[in-house]
């Protein structure tokens, strides 16, 4: 073989690698987590155990993705093992997964309660969510060193997980989206009791970088939701509307080909478990307010709100969600411009871009993503009215 048909081979080769990995990279991949596992059993009521439902469920709701080319699975456990929490939101992490849903069973001593529900991480005053998430994140006590691993962390008082780190409000809209695309799901295909969406400090879902959803899939201690949740029919029913929630968030939120060089899960994990807080305090600065000579500070911006007198449709890019009130400043959104805010009680949500275009809208979306927001997602408009993006894409 001479050198010019060994110089085209090699050409080619090195062609479909760079192609097949910009296709992989394309996928949309969501990590599936099975809660509990090993002698973490979980709520037991009636025979029924809810480890193994929730391992059930997750191979069935992964079997089906794994049947659509541009979705890729990634599980925390596929076996009857023990996994930390904070490992489980690490595999996720690692694997720059674009979705984290936890599976878990309901259990209450009143054997009457039923119905699913659905939780995003956050703080709730709400007494019975507190307790969910305290019955959960008790779990840790069953982990090696927890009490080095979690420091700062009192399972007892879930509110406490405040004080380990920033709740990451990025997230939170895009979180409550998914979560209500399941509960949809199971109400419209299956008939089921709804709950509600719910926000509760879980420490599976704590330390994800990414939307992420714990699913309450009904009551084990209910003698006829437990029946259903721990037969073969039951569990594939409870997967196929997980799925479908799942596809249907992907469709509405994620554009094939989106998302190239964005800040990955992987890249905001956390180095170092510990931090040495003495060292921090002889290193740290105080921070220069003052303007560099020869440049002109930032123009302040009057929070534009949405375009509620807008007629027709508009696209929008929502790149955050948080309880902070931002200046609308290039400075506070990566170098972005032209950003607006909507109000929703304590939460803000921050806009980019008002375009009537969808292929501009994209093209925005992408350039979000290029700036580091990654969980940024596009949203439609109706005269002045939020509808979904299918809906302004049929006009």
């Amino acid at each position: 073989m001479n050198n010019m048909n060994c110089s085209k081979i090699l050409y080619l080769v090195g062609l479909f690698l760079i192609s097949n990995s910009i296709y992989c990279q394309s996928k949309f991949k969501v990590a599936l987590d099975a809660g509990h596992g090993d002698h973490d059993y979980g709520a037991v009521y009636h025979g029924h155990i809810e480890k193994n439902i929730a391992l059930a469920v997750v191979l069935k709701v992964g079997k089906i993705l794994e049947k659509n080319p541009n979705v890729d699975v990634v599980y925390t456990r596929k076996t009857d093992a023990f996994v930390d929490l904070i490992e489980r939101a690490n595999i996720a992490n690692r694997a720059d997964a674009n979705i984290f849903v936890s599976i878990h069973c309901n259990a209450n001593k009143n054997t009457a309660a039923c119905g699913t529900e659905t939780y995003v991480m956050g703080m709730s005053k709400n007494a019975s969510n507190l307790e969910a998430a305290k019955k959960e994140n008790e779990v840790i006590t069953m982990e090696k060193d927890y009490k080095q691993k979690y420091e700062g962390y009192d399972p007892k008082s879930p509110e406490s997980i405040i004080g380990l780190t920033m709740i990451q409000e990025e997230y939170l809209e895009s979180s409550i989206a998914l979560a209500g695309n399941i509960q949809n799901r199971f109400i419209d295909e299956l008939g089921k009791k709804s709950r509600g969406v719910k926000q509760a400090p879980f420490m599976v879902l704590h330390k994800a970088y990414m939307p992420r959803v714990l699913i309450e899939m009904g009551f084990i201690s209910n003698p006829e939701e437990g029946a259903i949740l721990d037969s073969e029919e039951g569990q594939q029913e409870i997967a196929q509307a997980i799925a479908n929630a799942i596809i249907a968030y992907k469709k509405e939120f994620y554009g094939a080909g989106e998302g190239d060089n964005i800040v990955k899960p992987s890249q905001k994990m956390e180095l170092k478990p510990v931090i040495d807080s003495a060292k921090t305090l002889t290193t740290s600065k105080k921070l220069d307010t003052k303007t560099p000579a020869g440049k002109k500070p930032e123009t302040k911006t009057e929070p534009k709100q949405d375009d509620v007198d807008a007629v027709g449709i508009i696209f929008k890019v929502q790149l955050s969600a948080s309880a902070k009130k931002l200046e609308l400043v290039p400075s506070n959104f990566n170098g972005l411009s032209n950003i607006s805010v909507s109000s929703d009680g304590n939460l803000n949500k921050y806009m980019y871009g008002n375009t009537s275009n969808y292929e501009e809208a994209k093209r925005l979306l992408s350039e979000a993503k290029t700036k580091g927001y990654s969980s940024a997602f596009i949203i439609a408009f109706k005269n002045g009215k939020k509808v979904s993006v299918q809906e302004a894409l049929k006009q």
